[in-house]
């Protein structure tokens, strides 16, 4: 009945034309004057298996409702999907709400619900997107000890991360952003801006030492040299990414979350750097010496070795050895 049905409306296209290098479908359907009504569908033939002609009114009954256009199937059982747009409220704000009720209510047997669209790219994308952040804080250390030759001092590098990310989410709240895929990959792209800051001052602080500076002469003297620097290119990259934070149009709100998280964590990297590095480092610092005096006193002690005093006569000695 649904291919009688289908063949007569919609039409088939099994057969074709060919004509040289061209091939043409060739749709057999009823003409237009015999599928405008009602009652065109209660009047269509149908052969049974006696071999005559019985409408589709006599076997079936024929009424005007609504229903789906197309039939949907997913992991093999029907379903139907519901959109919607999130307009003012984070997307997994509003999901987590909608989660709350979709528990409470009764559902029969065989129905289950699933989050797609934005949600199911986004906790898809989220795993693959926590393992790039956390390779590029290793990666980050790793190249910091090749170039200090040292695993200490990297870590003070890497403790100016946490001072960004306050920022970064500071940023996010006051400018209602919600955190998803473009602000986590501009959270692994703020990793690499912000440690910049924090290397140049490590590295200024290292070279003064080694000119025989103290550690509180070389932090203050790094604070006063490179500030300039680190002032210079964080206004720099801040005003370059205004445009993109203050766009406008469609897509906008995914790149807008993006730039707010660089801007904010470079602002608040520009002050908390330049306060709680130099800290670390003196603590750091600190540890070092006290463990390099320590192991320094355990090797002298293991070189003294006891001396005791013994006479030998000559005599006794020379019959002892002959």
């Amino acid at each position: 009945v649904g291919t009688t049905m289908q063949t007569a409306f919609s039409g088939n296209t099994d057969g074709k034309f060919r004509q040289g290098e061209y091939e043409y479908d060739i749709n057999v359907r009823y003409d237009a004057f015999n599928r405008q009504q009602i009652d065109d569908v209660s009047n269509l033939l149908f052969i049974n298996d006696k071999g005559q002609q019985v409408r589709l009114s006599q076997f079936a009954a024929i009424t005007e409702s609504s229903g789906p256009s197309q039939l949907e199937r997913r992991d093999k059982s029907t379903s139907v999907t519901i959109q919607s747009q999130v307009v003012g409220r984070p997307s997994g704000t509003l999901a987590a709400e909608w989660q709350k009720q979709f528990d409470n209510l009764p559902r029969p047997t065989g129905v289950a619900y699933i989050w797609s669209g934005d949600l199911e790219n986004q906790s898809e994308g989220f795993g693959s997107m926590g393992i790039a952040l956390l390779a590029a804080i290793v990666l980050v250390y790793l190249i910091m000890v090749g170039l200090y030759d040292s695993f200490i001092y990297p870590l003070v590098v890497l403790f100016s991360i946490p001072m960004a990310i306050i920022g970064a989410f500071l940023a996010l709240a006051l400018t209602n952003n919600s955190l998803n895929i473009f602000t986590i990959l501009g959270l692994i792209m703020l990793i690499g801006l912000v440690a910049k800051n924090a290397i140049i001052l490590v590295d200024f602080t290292n070279q003064r030492k080694a000119e025989g500076a103290s550690t509180y002469d070389a932090l203050i003297d790094a604070n006063h040299a490179r500030l300039r620097p680190i002032l210079m290119t964080t206004i720099a990259m801040v005003i370059g990414m205004l445009p993109i934070a203050l766009a406008s149009g469609a897509g906008a709100e995914w790149k807008n979350g993006l730039a707010w998280v660089i801007i904010g964590g470079l602002l608040s990297s520009l002050f908390l750097t330049l306060i709680i590095v130099p800290v670390i480092y003196a603590i750091f610092d600190k540890l070092i010496a006290r463990f390099s005096r320590k192991k320094e006193g355990r090797i002298e002690d293991m070189m003294v070795a006891p001396y005791e005093h013994h006479e030998v006569k000559e005599t006794e000695w020379s019959a002892s050895h002959i």
